[in-house]
Parts: structure tokens; sequence; C-alpha cells
């Protein structure tokens, strides 16, 4: 290999490590847009087949650092070995890779067109990022619009969601691209210009009140047991963990919400229904809803589901939706169980919840509930919280350990809130637990990895916000139809230039 075309590799690759660090928990935003101008600039005047390798070193610098924790999910939580762990997280990079770079291969049917570049590239990584919310399931991670979670640009979110503030990112990108490549004096002011409307338009919209209040608030102990993921599922320690979260609730009776988090009762609900109705009864004589996280099913034998149950005076159960593969659910389960003890993790064969439930309700507030990674899924969210006053989200980020997981997990259900302009409960096994107002800010939040309860008072809203009504679809077709000009725009080009 010649030491230019070692050095080209090693650029976009590291170019691709640079992305992660405009996502939390280092939020530097410019990071992304650099990155993103870097892959862009690379991708001019190349063929289908080396834009697409360009795209995936890009792609493998991205997920490798931005992904990393998958190895501490494997080695650290899923009893597989180092050797084992490192091929596994290099394959997860580099199928996600592909698929990231499998779009902008169009790239080089565009149209040899300043234009087509500006509209073009930012529209290719829109649809990149989209693909990847459904092929094989979805896996929505490390979102450019992300970056501005905290930024002006996040005003832009009621209207069109993570994907036009990705589209958005895309677009300075380009301008930056563009001016390295075309240096202008003229089309930096215009550059210049642009970008400041896009920051200025977000800072205006922040100010607009998608939502309105309810008028009501009710008081909230959001449950943080801190549980050892090696205990979790012991039968030996199943008694222990039930004690502990009743010793952690005692004070708290009488709240309005006791939130326990994702699969915090060690069993399925046909072994605990004795406990599950003493709690149904405390909440009831103390007047608290006490919301909890379990397997659920009806029968012993299943069909067995990844819940959270209302007890007390709340009213509802969510089954899931979104499934985690091999840690829910095992793909090809009859040729790979039994290969090696992480496709036979405890709780890995849940089924799918049915996609239009009722929302759990306390009172007569609706709650709109998201398990685990469901929060990562924009469209799944906004359907969800459409004609409900406050988002629920849970999850056992335990697998992820000192990871920068939980950090993205935890920017990623502010994101959902800001877009839906409703406040949101987090609830967690061992953090992040918090509660984000309608525009995304913090409000309070406990520490990570300690055993403890937060305290608070949530302010439910009402209406609908943009995108909470229109979901994704408006951004994503347009970058197709953009997409579609641009290529047939080339072709008709080439076609009269061959006349």
């Amino acid at each position: 290999m010649q030491f230019n075309t070692l050095i080209k590799i090693l650029g976009l690759m590291g170019a691709g490590a640079l992305f992660p660090f405009s996502l939390a928990p280092y939020s530097i935003w410019p990071a992304a847009i650099f990155s993103m101008a870097t892959l862009f600039y690379a991708l001019g005047n190349q063929t289908p087949k080396r834009a697409f390798w360009i795209a995936t070193l890009f792609g493998m610098g991205m997920f490798g650092v931005g992904t990393s924790w998958v190895f501490v999910s494997m080695h650290s939580f899923g009893d597989v070995s180092i050797q084992f762990a490192i091929v596994g997280t290099v394959l997860f990079c580099l199928l996600n890779a592909t698929v990231f770079a499998i779009p902008f291969s169009l790239s080089a049917s565009f149209p040899d067109k300043r234009y087509a570049l500006l509209l073009g590239l930012p529209a290719l990584w829109v649809i990149s990022e989209w693909i990847r919310s459904w092929l094989f399931t979805g896996f929505p991670w490390l979102f450019a619009g992300y970056s501005h979670t905290e930024t002006w640009l996040n005003g832009w979110a009621p209207i069109g969601g993570i994907y036009l503030i990705s589209y958005f990112c895309g677009a300075i990108a380009a301008l930056l691209a563009q001016a390295l490549s075309h240096p202008s004096k003229k089309a930096n002011i215009i550059s210049i210009f642009i970008v400041g409307a896009l920051f200025l338009g977000g800072y205006f919209l922040q100010k607009v009140n998608w939502t309105e209040p309810t008028g009501k608030s009710l008081s909230v102990a959001l449950v943080q047991p801190n549980i050892d993921q090696s205990d979790k599922w012991s039968l030996s320690m199943r008694n222990q963990i039930l004690e502990q979260l009743v010793i952690q609730t005692q004070p708290y009776w009488g709240t309005d919400i006791i939130l326990w988090p994702e699969g915090a009762i060690p069993a399925i609900y046909t072994q605990v229904t004795p406990f599950l109705g003493k709690l149904h009864e405390h909440g009831l004589e103390n007047q608290s809803a006490i919301i909890v996280g379990l397997p659920s099913n009806t029968k012993p034998e299943g069909p067995y589901y990844n819940s959270m149950l209302a007890l007390g005076t709340g009213k509802g159960r969510y089954d899931k939706t979104r499934l985690v593969p091999f840690g829910e659910y095992v793909p090809f389960e009859n040729l790979i169980r039994g290969l090696n003890n992480f496709f036979d993790l405890p709780m890995s064969s849940f089924s799918l919840g049915n996609k239009s439930q009722l929302p759990l309700a306390v009172k007569d507030i609706r709650i709109a509930t998201a398990i685990c990674y469901e929060i990562a899924y924009p469209d799944l969210v906004a359907r969800n919280s459409r004609n409900n006053n406050i988002l629920l989200t849970v999850s056992n980020d335990a697998w992820f350990g000192d990871s920068i997981a939980p950090h993205q997990h935890m920017q990623m259900a502010k994101m959902r809130a800001i877009e839906a302009a409703k406040p949101l409960l987090r609830g967690t096994n061992n953090g992040i637990t918090a509660l984000v107002d309608h525009k995304g800010l913090t409000q309070q939040q406990l520490a990570q990895f300690e055993s403890s309860v937060l305290q608070t008072t949530i302010r439910p809203r009402e209406g609908n916000s943009l995108f909470t009504q229109w979901g994704s679809w408006p951004i994503i077709s347009l970058c197709l139809l953009t997409l579609l000009f641009l290529i047939c725009n080339s072709l008709k080009h080439k076609r009269m230039e061959n006349l």
C-alpha cells in the first residue's frame, strides 16, 4: 500500500472518529460539522465505488468511537471472551459503516454543479440516517442532529424533528466543504448569511410554545435501585432486590407517581402476582400510582413481553414494540442458541407488543411510554406522544457500564422531549435518571451508579407540536425528491452531451 493511500485511509477514519465528540458526553457540536465537511470534500468527483469506500472508511471511524460501548456490553456483561468481543464489535461497526455508506455512492450521480452538492450531500446524510433507523430492525444511533440538542438549532425540532436538524448540519458542512474546494469571497458571505439565518431562526423558534400547560402538576418519585447486572436475574437475589425496592419506595407513598425502571422486578408477572397485588393495594391506600418495569405474561409458558405496568391509582400496561437484537430476542434463534453465552442472555426471548396500545394513565393525565432504546426512534415516540401529556422512558443502562452510551441515550431522550414539546421522566437502574422539561432542559438528575430516589414535580402539557402530528415524512420526502431531481437532471445532461 502506498504511503499517500495509507494517509488518506487514516484521514478518513480519523474524520469519522471526530464525529462522536459532537455528541454526549462531550457535546462539542462543531466537531460534527468539520467531520462531515471532510467526508463531503472527499466525495467530490468520485466514482460510485470509490464514493462507497470513502464513506465506509469514514463510517468505521465514526462507529468505532461512537459505539465502542458494544465491547463493554459484550465482554463485561455478556460473558464473552475479549477476543470474541473484539471481533463482534468490529463486525458490528463494519455492518453499520456499510449501511451508512451505501447511499453516498449516489453522490457520483450528481451533476457537476455547486448547487447539486449543496443540496444533495445533506440529503444523502439524512437518508443514510433514516435507512439505519429501520434496516435490520434499526439502529438509530449517532445522528448529526443530536449535536444540537442544546444549541439554538434545537428550536427547529418541534417542526421537523431530528432529521431536519441533521439536514441543517449537512448543509453547513457542505458549505464548509465548498469553501475549501472552491474559495470565493461572495460565496463565503452567502454561506455565513445562511448559517446565521439557521441559528437565528432556531433561536426565535425556541420562544414558541407548541403545547400548553394543563394547569396541573404531579409529584413524582423516580427510584434508581442501582442493582448490579450480575445479580439482576439471580434467583437467589430476587427477594433481596424486591425488598430493596420496597424500602426505597416506603418514604414516598402518597406521591402521585412512583416509578421503578425497566425490568426492576426480576421475575415474570405470574411468578410475583401476590407481590404485585400488595403494591397495588399500597398504591390505592396512599393514592399513589406505582409504575413498575417487569417481564409480563398471562400464561407461565408465555408469550413474554418487556412491559411497564401501572398499579395503585395508575391504569394500563405498555408492552415494548421495538426489541433489541440478541438482548431481547435472538435472530435465527434455532441456529445460534447455545453457540455462545452471549446468545443465551437472560430475558432474550421477548415478543413484540402491539403497535396500537392505550397510554398509561394517572388520574386524567395520559403518559406516552418508551422502553429502553425505543426512545431513539423519533417517529415511534412522536406517534405515541400524540394527544398525551407527558413522556416516560425507562431503561437499564447497566449493560453499558461506565461508557459513553448512557449519556448518548439520555441525549436522545432530551431531543424527544423537544420534538414533542412535552416534559419527560426518565427512570433507570443505575443512571441517568432525570426530569426533562418540554424545552429539553434537564431540571433534576441523579448521579450515576448510586442507589437513590429523585423526588420532583412534573407539569403535564396538552396539544401537539408539528413534528408530533406529521413525523419525519416531510423532511424524508424532501430529501428523496431532491436526490431524484439531481440524478434525473444529471442523466438528462449526459444524454444531451451524447447527442
